[in-house]
């Protein structure tokens, strides 16, 4: 099994001059070299075989004793010196200094087919970023990120990818609630795969000390790399970074917002300067649609990253970012320019994003309102968002209400409602005059029904990984069973086709799951 070692991050930026594996602060350097912990009894649980194949990899390879070495950090790659990278970050709003992969371990970057991409280890053991934890990971909060990576990147979301997700055979001491309650649960080290994982943080830190020098160093490091269709190297080529930054964080919200996706911290240490989904802790997918739901219990006071605020979070972070870049800027004009442009693009992203769910595709000065009263309705009764919109492709444009006060009008939809019957009274009108009222404008649109569901069904998933399908798969993996994982993980390879088969996953959240921990309760160490 042979790599094309290509390790730019540490060639051409500033490392760490102290080498020994200790909790410190690290100035001038955007890395440490550390070595990951070496684990007991390994053993690959599930890799994805796309992502072995970006990186060249054939089947063989990924079952040879090698692999399991290599992922599961006790070998090292030929030629390669693993090191973690330094930065810092604004947390629930508050700036928290240094921060850095204090779990996290970078194995290599490696070229294959034309493309480079960074191997990094989650779970791998202490670094000097490590401050107060253990540097370890757990099967639970495992299995959720090397799902969801694969699962997002299929429904079309910009994402980091994961590679293979193994135990280490040691037990780790968690506090799932921080209740005061932790337990010993299975130790786990997953293999996330990105062209960078470079952050906003990863600038922060730097232009928190005024060392512009390393931050220079950073930014032209990035252009170079990663937008080389920018001006390199000059006050023109940084504002043009923080645009395209910009607009890739747009983008990458936006489809958050279109298939019901809660990243749950959406700190600046999490988000990436590609625009890429980072760092899959506390996320969910909406069940019943509210905008103000956040899977994070640490955020249940203020929900700061509730689903609908997103968007206002993401141009906070970015003035975050644009504060960051400042210093090689020396003007703020053409930086607040692009936080204004921002905001209203987003605006507009949003309506042309929803009226796709809709299946629309005219300019009509009545859509904003109708999709306003439409998100008012489903959150008049609990009401699932992937399935509403999934069912309501069904709906013809031809449709006609009966003058029967029943229930009728939704029956494209009614498997959305946890409590059909709650729709009466008010809010049985309310959802009368929307029926009525999109019927009248799908009227208008040239698109005939068969058309229009066939479009419909491709930005509205069928599948989704709700956290009750991954709190099963984790609870059959803490009994040694991991079939459930790799039956989710071929489900959410196609979540937009109809699959008959896998029908019993296209299903409104149990109750059980309600209130259950790993459901409805997460936490940052989900």
């Amino acid at each position: 099994m042979l790599f094309n070692i290509e390790n730019t991050f540490t060639q051409e930026l500033p490392g760490d001059s102290e080498l020994e594996n200790t909790r410190r602060q690290v100035d001038e350097a955007c890395y440490s070299f550390v070595y990951p912990t070496k684990t007991q009894s390994p053993k690959i649980v599930h890799y994805s075989k796309e992502v072995a194949e970006i990186l060249g990899l054939s089947e063989s390879d990924c079952q040879s004793p090698q692999f399991l070495k290599i992922f599961s950090g006790n070998e090292i790659i030929e030629n390669a010196k693993p090191y973690a990278m330094c930065y810092g970050g604004h947390q629930f709003g508050h700036w928290a200094g240094q921060l850095g992969d204090g779990r996290a371990i970078n194995l290599a970057e490696v070229k294959s087919n034309g493309k480079r991409w960074a191997l990094q280890l989650k779970g791998a053991g202490l670094t000097p970023y490590s401050r107060s934890a253990d540097g370890l990971a757990v099967l639970r909060s495992s299995i959720r990120e090397h799902l969801c990576s694969e699962a997002m990147f299929h429904l079309g979301v910009p994402t980091t990818r994961s590679l293979s997700l193994s135990l280490t055979g040691t037990k780790v001491l968690r506090d799932v609630l921080y209740n005061g309650n932790p337990e010993y649960e299975k130790g786990a080290v997953v293999c996330r795969v990105s062209p960078s994982f470079i952050r906003f943080g990863s600038f922060e830190i730097f232009a928190s000390k005024r060392d512009n020098v390393t931050l220079k160093k950073l930014a032209d490091y990035t252009l170079k790399h990663f937008y080389p269709e920018l001006e390199q190297a000059t006050k023109t080529g940084y504002i043009e970074l923080f645009k395209a930054v910009s607009e890739r964080t747009l983008e990458m919200v936006i489809q958050w917002q279109r298939v019901g996706f809660v990243h749950g911290v959406m700190n600046t240490d999490n988000m990436s300067i590609l625009g890429l989904t980072i760092d899959y802790g506390p996320y969910g997918w909406l069940e019943g649609y509210d905008k103000e739901w956040t899977p994070n219990t640490t955020d249940i006071q203020h929900k700061r990253y509730q689903f609908g605020k997103q968007g206002d979070i993401a141009l906070w972070n970015l003035l975050k970012l644009a504060n960051a870049l400042y210093p090689l800027v020396e003007e703020a004009e053409p930086l607040e320019g692009i936080i204004r442009d921002f905001k209203i693009k987003y605006s507009v992203r949003y309506v042309q994003m929803m009226k796709s769910k809709l299946g629309l595709e005219m300019e009509d000065e009545n859509d904003f309102n109708m999709i306003n009263q439409l998100e008012q309705n489903l959150q008049l009764t609990e009401t699932d968002m992937t399935i509403f919109f999934r069912g309501l492709a069904n709906l013809s444009k031809k449709y006609v209400l009966p003058e029967k006060d029943d229930l009728s009008f939704l029956d494209s939809v009614k498997n959305a409602f946890y409590k059909i019957e709650e729709v009466k009274g008010e809010i049985l009108r309310f959802w009368k005059d929307w029926v009525v009222q999109y019927v009248k404008r799908l009227q208008k649109e040239a698109l005939s029904d068969i058309e229009r569901k066939q479009k419909m069904n491709l930005v509205n998933p069928k599948y989704v990984l709700r956290n009750y399908m991954a709190q099963i798969a984790i609870e059959a993996a803490d009994n040694n069973d991991y079939n459930v994982i790799d039956e989710l993980y071929c489900v959410l390879k196609s979540p937009y086709d109809e699959q008959i088969d896998q029908e019993k996953w296209f299903a409104k959240r149990p109750e059980w799951a309600r209130t259950k921990v790993g459901c409805s309760m997460l936490s940052c160490s989900s």
